[in-house]
């Protein structure tokens, strides 16, 4: 977005933020929140083509979310070499930025063939972070040489901070699901033990909980097993895991 007379410039950018915030608020799939947040930053970021969003699943770099295939590109080739300025951002917990890739002697294995197969010159990434911890980030591209300046790094930050927004919501909400789901099927496996062996929920519970520690498996496990049993297969009063 270029700067624009009598503060429309200004304007504009205070419309987007604001459009990815209702954004955040009204739709619920964080891939989709995550695909607009990356559209926006490609439109708004002065000199931005492409954006993209990518996360850190071991050693590998995934391209979670993007505006074009750039981004997927870029990640397929960072995670083969382990190279690059998302796995730098990600890793170190720093903004990294380069506007000539292909001169670029930070990156040896992953820059010339990232400028080769993209023809991509300029790179700013952002890390994605909520309190400590770096979830991913976002990645800025560019065809133009030194694209991307200070001004650029604080709009994208913005963008990078709703990301990181999304994704934090997105895995407290899973995990709350999972611990939910959990707290059902250890409740069902309780009723069946006290329903079976005429026993109290504590008493059931400390089934579970002696089976858990007997057959060294989560106590999740153990209560999937008797909620949905393999054939001939029970848990006994005694904690021990039995065949009738």
């Amino acid at each position: 977005m270029a700067d624009m007379p009598d503060g429309r410039g200004d304007v504009e950018l205070a419309e987007t933020f604001a459009e990815v915030a209702r954004t955040l608020l009204q739709e619920h799939d964080v891939h989709t929140i995550l695909e607009r947040i990356c559209v926006l930053a490609a439109q708004t970021v002065r000199g931005c083509e492409a954006a993209g969003i990518s996360i850190a699943e071991g050693n590998k770099i995934t391209s979670l979310s993007r505006s074009d295939e750039v981004s997927r590109v870029v990640d397929r080739i960072q995670s083969e070499t382990q190279e690059g300025p998302c796995v730098d951002a990600i890793k170190e917990h720093e903004v990294f930025m380069t506007g000539g890739l292909s001169q670029e002697l930070r990156w040896p294995n992953f820059a010339p063939r990232a400028h080769a197969e993209t023809g991509i010159e300029s790179i700013l990434s952002l890390r994605l972070f909520a309190s400590e911890e770096t979830m991913g980030a976002l990645n800025l591209y560019s065809s133009q040489p030194f694209a991307f300046d200070e001004q650029d790094i604080a709009v994208g930050s913005v963008f990078a901070a709703h990301a990181a927004v999304a994704l934090a919501g997105a895995r407290h909400g899973a995990d709350l699901e999972a611990k939910a789901a959990t707290r059902d099927v250890i409740g069902m496996a309780k009723g069946i033990i006290m329903a079976r062996q005429n026993i109290s929920d504590d008493e059931a519970f400390d089934v579970l909980r002696r089976a858990s520690q007997r057959m060294n498996v989560k106590l999740r496990e153990v209560a999937i097993r008797v909620v949905h049993p393999q054939p001939q297969e029970v848990v006994s009063s005694g904690g021990e895991h039995q065949m009738n």
